[in-house]
């Protein structure tokens, strides 16, 4: 990657980090999950409405370094609107990506298409994940699924 690109990746994830979107907590009977990555200490708590199968609003809060709330920013933001399944496919797609695995490029990846980097930071893929993995647990009990 080219360094211009590099520093414009980081400065998307600053801006997302600094300027958080979907920041704070959505009430009335929203789905509520809270998780944690133990080895660094995010903690993130993320509420979400979906009805009828979509996604109509995602909010979070917590704490945690810079990849951790910049990636939960990007994410409330990515899901919002989509289907659950369309969120669950592109999560699929952002592990897959933060894990230097090939990943489907079909998608418009927006600003977690910043994140990419952290493949070269095995112990950053947790913090980048933890909000991702948080919406995954939420909309998988909504439908009923297994973990």
């Amino acid at each position: 990657m080219s360094s211009n690109l590099d520093a414009l990746y980081r400065s998307v994830i600053m801006d997302h980090y600094k300027n958080p979107r979907n920041r704070g907590s959505l009430e009335d009977g929203s789905l509520t999950v809270d998780m944690n990555n133990p080895t660094c200490g995010d903690r993130i708590h993320l509420t979400m409405k979906v009805e009828g199968g979509l996604i109509r609003d995602a909010k979070f809060t917590g704490e945690g370094c810079s990849i951790s709330m910049a990636s939960a920013s990007m994410m409330t933001q990515a899901v919002k609107g989509k289907t659950v399944d369309e969120a669950l496919k592109l999560s699929r797609i952002f592990s897959e990506m933060v894990q230097g695995k090939d990943y489907e490029e079909s998608e418009d990846l927006g600003d977690i298409e910043a994140l990419h980097g952290v493949s070269k930071f095995p112990a950053r893929i947790k913090c980048a994940t933890l909000a991702w993995k948080a919406m995954e647990k939420g909309v998988r009990s909504e439908k009923g699924l297994e973990e």
